[in-house]
Protein backbone atom coordinates (compact mmCIF):
# COMPACT_ATOMS: atom_id res chain seq x y z
CA UNK A 1 0.00 0.00 0.00
CA UNK A 2 1.20 3.51 -0.77
CA UNK A 3 1.58 6.40 1.63
CA UNK A 4 -1.93 7.86 2.25
CA UNK A 5 -0.42 11.34 2.53
CA UNK A 6 0.74 10.97 -1.06
CA UNK A 7 -2.74 10.14 -2.35
CA UNK A 8 -4.27 12.72 -4.65
CA UNK A 9 -7.75 14.22 -4.83
CA UNK A 10 -9.53 16.59 -7.20
CA UNK A 11 -10.11 19.86 -5.34
CA UNK A 12 -12.44 22.59 -6.58
CA UNK A 13 -11.37 25.16 -4.00
CA UNK A 14 -9.92 25.71 -0.54
CA UNK A 15 -11.07 28.85 1.24
CA UNK A 16 -11.53 30.50 4.63
CA UNK A 17 -15.00 31.68 5.64
CA UNK A 18 -17.66 31.39 8.33
CA UNK A 19 -19.48 28.09 8.65
CA UNK A 20 -22.93 28.77 7.26
CA UNK A 21 -24.74 25.65 8.47
CA UNK A 22 -24.83 22.96 11.19
CA UNK A 23 -24.34 23.47 14.93
CA UNK A 24 -20.98 25.07 14.07
CA UNK A 25 -22.67 27.97 12.26
CA UNK A 26 -20.69 31.20 12.52
CA UNK A 27 -17.36 29.55 13.31
CA UNK A 28 -14.35 30.59 11.22
CA UNK A 29 -13.65 27.51 9.11
CA UNK A 30 -11.37 26.37 6.31
CA UNK A 31 -13.41 24.64 3.61
CA UNK A 32 -11.89 21.99 1.38
CA UNK A 33 -14.33 21.54 -1.49
CA UNK A 34 -13.70 18.29 -3.36
CA UNK A 35 -14.75 17.87 -6.97
CA UNK A 36 -17.45 15.50 -8.21
CA UNK A 37 -20.96 14.48 -7.19
CA UNK A 38 -23.25 11.65 -8.31
CA UNK A 39 -26.37 13.71 -7.47
CA UNK A 40 -28.04 16.60 -9.27
CA UNK A 41 -30.27 18.23 -6.67
CA UNK A 42 -32.73 20.75 -8.07
CA UNK A 43 -31.47 23.52 -5.80
CA UNK A 44 -27.73 22.76 -5.90
CA UNK A 45 -25.74 25.98 -5.43
CA UNK A 46 -22.30 24.56 -6.28
CA UNK A 47 -22.64 22.99 -9.75
CA UNK A 48 -19.12 24.22 -10.54
CA UNK A 49 -17.89 21.44 -8.25
CA UNK A 50 -19.35 18.72 -10.49
CA UNK A 51 -16.20 18.58 -12.61
CA UNK A 52 -12.79 20.11 -13.16
CA UNK A 53 -10.80 21.06 -10.09
CA UNK A 54 -7.10 20.68 -9.40
CA UNK A 55 -5.29 17.45 -8.57
CA UNK A 56 -3.68 17.85 -5.14
CA UNK A 57 -1.87 15.48 -2.80
CA UNK A 58 -3.04 15.21 0.79
CA UNK A 59 0.24 16.80 1.88
CA UNK A 60 -0.36 19.80 -0.38
CA UNK A 61 -3.93 20.15 0.87
CA UNK A 62 -2.68 20.12 4.46
CA UNK A 63 -0.10 22.77 3.63
CA UNK A 64 -2.74 24.99 2.03
CA UNK A 65 -5.09 24.55 4.98
CA UNK A 66 -2.31 25.44 7.41
CA UNK A 67 -1.81 28.80 5.67
CA UNK A 68 -5.13 30.01 7.12
CA UNK A 69 -4.14 29.34 10.77
CA UNK A 70 -7.68 28.16 11.59
CA UNK A 71 -8.50 25.28 13.93
CA UNK A 72 -11.72 24.14 12.22
CA UNK A 73 -11.88 22.41 8.83
CA UNK A 74 -14.88 21.25 6.80
CA UNK A 75 -14.50 18.84 3.91
CA UNK A 76 -17.38 19.42 1.51
CA UNK A 77 -18.32 19.12 -2.15
CA UNK A 78 -19.85 18.15 -4.43
CA UNK A 79 -19.98 14.83 -2.67
CA UNK A 80 -16.61 14.32 -0.94
CA UNK A 81 -17.08 10.57 -0.51
CA UNK A 82 -17.24 10.15 -4.28
CA UNK A 83 -13.42 10.25 -4.10
CA UNK A 84 -11.87 7.18 -2.48
CA UNK A 85 -9.02 9.15 -0.89
CA UNK A 86 -11.46 11.33 1.06
CA UNK A 87 -11.26 9.08 4.13
CA UNK A 88 -7.46 9.35 4.14
CA UNK A 89 -7.70 13.14 3.89
CA UNK A 90 -10.11 13.29 6.82
CA UNK A 91 -7.82 11.15 8.95
CA UNK A 92 -4.79 13.26 8.05
CA UNK A 93 -6.63 16.45 9.03
CA UNK A 94 -7.58 14.91 12.38
CA UNK A 95 -4.00 13.76 12.95
CA UNK A 96 -2.86 17.33 12.29
CA UNK A 97 -5.00 18.49 15.21
CA UNK A 98 -7.91 20.12 13.36
CA UNK A 99 -11.54 19.96 14.42
CA UNK A 100 -12.95 18.27 11.33
CA UNK A 101 -16.41 17.90 9.86
CA UNK A 102 -17.60 16.20 6.68
CA UNK A 103 -20.59 17.41 4.67
CA UNK A 104 -22.08 14.47 2.79
CA UNK A 105 -25.31 13.76 0.94
CA UNK A 106 -25.95 10.43 2.59
CA UNK A 107 -26.09 8.74 -0.81
CA UNK A 108 -22.77 6.95 -0.25
CA UNK A 109 -21.57 4.66 2.53
CA UNK A 110 -20.36 6.64 5.57
CA UNK A 111 -18.54 3.73 7.21
CA UNK A 112 -14.76 3.89 7.31
CA UNK A 113 -14.69 7.56 8.31
CA UNK A 114 -12.38 8.46 11.19
CA UNK A 115 -14.55 8.59 14.36
CA UNK A 116 -13.01 11.96 15.24
CA UNK A 117 -14.84 13.46 12.25
CA UNK A 118 -18.32 14.94 12.72
CA UNK A 119 -20.39 13.68 9.79
CA UNK A 120 -23.06 16.18 8.71
CA UNK A 121 -25.40 14.19 6.52
CA UNK A 122 -27.88 15.92 4.20
CA UNK A 123 -30.74 13.46 3.73
CA UNK A 124 -32.47 14.34 0.48
CA UNK A 125 -36.15 15.30 0.65
CA UNK A 126 -38.51 14.57 -2.27
CA UNK A 127 -38.32 18.15 -3.55
CA UNK A 128 -34.60 17.73 -4.25
CA UNK A 129 -35.35 15.29 -7.05
CA UNK A 130 -32.81 12.88 -5.55
CA UNK A 131 -34.63 11.24 -2.61
CA UNK A 132 -34.36 7.87 -4.32
CA UNK A 133 -30.58 8.09 -3.87
CA UNK A 134 -30.72 8.15 -0.06
CA UNK A 135 -28.71 5.29 1.46
CA UNK A 136 -31.01 4.43 4.34
CA UNK A 137 -28.46 2.11 5.94
CA UNK A 138 -26.46 5.20 6.89
CA UNK A 139 -29.05 6.33 9.44
CA UNK A 140 -28.18 3.52 11.85
CA UNK A 141 -24.51 4.54 11.65
CA UNK A 142 -25.04 8.09 12.91
CA UNK A 143 -23.50 8.91 16.29
CA UNK A 144 -24.21 11.62 18.85
CA UNK A 145 -21.40 13.79 17.44
CA UNK A 146 -22.82 13.57 13.90
CA UNK A 147 -25.63 15.75 12.53
CA UNK A 148 -28.53 15.17 10.17
CA UNK A 149 -29.71 17.98 7.93
CA UNK A 150 -32.94 18.30 5.94
CA UNK A 151 -33.17 21.01 3.28
CA UNK A 152 -36.87 21.59 2.62
CA UNK A 153 -38.67 23.22 -0.31
CA UNK A 154 -42.31 22.73 0.67
CA UNK A 155 -44.82 21.58 3.26
CA UNK A 156 -44.64 18.14 1.65
CA UNK A 157 -40.88 18.02 2.23
CA UNK A 158 -41.40 19.12 5.84
CA UNK A 159 -43.97 16.43 6.57
CA UNK A 160 -41.71 13.84 4.93
CA UNK A 161 -38.78 14.94 7.10
CA UNK A 162 -40.81 14.79 10.31
CA UNK A 163 -42.14 11.32 9.46
CA UNK A 164 -38.64 10.10 8.57
CA UNK A 165 -37.23 11.35 11.88
CA UNK A 166 -40.00 9.75 13.89
CA UNK A 167 -39.96 6.46 11.99
CA UNK A 168 -36.20 6.07 12.50
CA UNK A 169 -35.95 7.68 15.98
CA UNK A 170 -33.53 10.24 14.56
CA UNK A 171 -34.36 13.01 17.02
CA UNK A 172 -32.92 10.74 19.71
CA UNK A 173 -29.84 9.71 17.71
CA UNK A 174 -28.09 12.99 16.87
CA UNK A 175 -28.77 16.70 16.34
CA UNK A 176 -31.30 17.25 13.53
CA UNK A 177 -31.47 20.47 11.50
CA UNK A 178 -34.29 21.75 9.30
CA UNK A 179 -33.43 24.39 6.71
CA UNK A 180 -35.62 26.07 4.06
CA UNK A 181 -34.42 26.11 0.47
CA UNK A 182 -33.23 29.67 -0.03
CA UNK A 183 -35.79 31.53 -2.11
CA UNK A 184 -38.22 28.59 -2.32
CA UNK A 185 -39.75 28.05 1.13
CA UNK A 186 -40.69 30.92 3.43
CA UNK A 187 -38.40 30.67 6.44
CA UNK A 188 -40.98 32.05 8.87
CA UNK A 189 -43.51 29.45 7.72
CA UNK A 190 -41.07 26.60 8.37
CA UNK A 191 -40.22 28.02 11.78
CA UNK A 192 -43.90 28.21 12.71
CA UNK A 193 -44.60 24.66 11.54
CA UNK A 194 -41.79 23.43 13.77
CA UNK A 195 -43.12 25.36 16.75
CA UNK A 196 -46.72 24.27 16.17
CA UNK A 197 -45.71 20.61 15.89
CA UNK A 198 -43.21 20.76 18.80
CA UNK A 199 -40.42 19.47 16.57
CA UNK A 200 -37.17 18.91 18.56
CA UNK A 201 -34.94 19.92 15.67
CA UNK A 202 -32.79 23.01 15.16
CA UNK A 203 -34.12 25.56 12.67
CA UNK A 204 -31.36 27.04 10.55
CA UNK A 205 -30.84 29.54 7.77
CA UNK A 206 -27.80 29.41 5.51
CA UNK A 207 -25.66 32.17 7.01
CA UNK A 208 -23.35 32.41 4.01
CA UNK A 209 -26.31 33.12 1.71
CA UNK A 210 -27.55 35.87 3.99
CA UNK A 211 -24.11 37.48 4.03
CA UNK A 212 -22.78 36.82 0.52
CA UNK A 213 -25.64 35.28 -1.52
CA UNK A 214 -24.09 32.66 -3.84
CA UNK A 215 -20.61 34.17 -4.09
CA UNK A 216 -18.04 31.47 -4.77
CA UNK A 217 -15.44 30.87 -2.08
CA UNK A 218 -17.61 32.31 0.71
Amino acid sequence: MGDPAGATLRVSEIFHSLQGESTRVGLPTVFVRLTGCPLRCVWCDTPYAFSGGESMSIDSILAHVADFACATVCVTGGEPLAQKACAALLGALCDAGYRVSLETSGALDITGIDPRVARVMDLKAPGSGEADKNRWENLALLRANDELKFVLASRTDYEWAVATCRDHALFERCPVLFSPVHGALDAAALAQWMLDDRIPARFQLQLHKLLWQDARGR
